[in-house]
């Protein structure tokens, strides 16, 4: 029997940097690596914009984003809701 593979999208947690943009927020995610020579962490930083319907995401709020289809040239990801 063929079973269907479901494919479950990704999720992250973020802070919003920017709200200037029409229906888009900027997010600020976080996130600690392990160098693998000398074993020190270090911080790195990525920046994502994300689709926020309602404009209801104001800058410093902490909001989880679920990947999505393309929904423009940069935005990949949608606003589910605040941490």
């Amino acid at each position: 029997m063929m079973q269907k593979k479901v494919k479950t999208s990704r999720k992250l947690t973020g802070t919003v940097v920017s709200d200037k943009m029409s229906k888009t927020v900027v997010v600020e995610i976080v996130r600690f690596k392990t160098h693998p020579k000398y074993l020190k962490q270090f911080k790195m930083t990525s920046r994502l914009k994300a689709h926020d319907e309602k404009q209801e995401y104001k800058v410093g709020d902490k909001v989880i984003l679920k990947e999505v289809r393309p929904l423009s040239k940069e935005k990949r990801w949608i606003v589910v809701g605040r941490v």
